[in-house]
């Protein structure tokens, strides 16, 4: 196999581990998967970026990649943690969207846009969010913190049901 050929491998293996707090997202529809190389000896290096600063699904993705790429036959792995430029939720794929909607979880709206210092705000964080189950717009914030910290839990008040929403960063 050429080196290109094992570099295409090794990037739609690496592209195919799903994330383990939000398992219907693959890293390549999450957007965190960000560089899959091969160097001269074959050693495969894989960039990731985390969604937010300390996120605990890290380690597990890290050793993911690593055991779906040695499982696939790469003997030698390394991850390495890519901060510049920083993750954001404009980097979700619209199948990734799509795959948010469908498994119930309110996909996020456009990133904010920041130039210069991010405002200290105490105030409720007023985001557009539409229930993914009915569609409405009339829904109600539950809590800030939904089943990761990545996520606001939100209740329709159309159809009664909760739903997480992806909180845009």
């Amino acid at each position: 196999m050429t080196r290109a050929e094992l570099l295409e491998r090794a990037r739609t293996v690496a592209a195919e581990v799903t994330d383990p707090e939000l398992p219907m997202l693959t890293l390549a529809d999450l957007g965190v998967l960000r560089e899959v190389e091969i160097d001269e000896t074959g050693r495969v290096e894989v960039a990731i970026t985390p969604t937010y600063s300390g996120c605990p699904a890290m380690a597990t993705m890290r050793d993911d990649v690593i055991h779906r790429l040695m499982e696939a036959g790469f003997e030698e792995v390394r991850v390495r943690v890519a901060l510049h430029p920083a993750w954001t939720t404009d980097w979700i794929s619209p199948h990734g969207r799509a795959a948010l909607a469908q498994a119930g979880i309110s996909p996020p709206g456009p990133a904010p846009v920041r130039r210069g210092p991010v405002p200290l705000t105490l105030g409720p964080v007023r985001r557009r969010v539409a229930c993914p189950r009915c569609g409405s717009t009339d829904v109600d914030l539950s809590s800030e913190f939904g089943s990761t910290a990545c996520k606001a839990h939100y209740r329709c008040r159309t159809c009664l049901e909760p739903f997480d929403h992806v909180k845009e960063i």
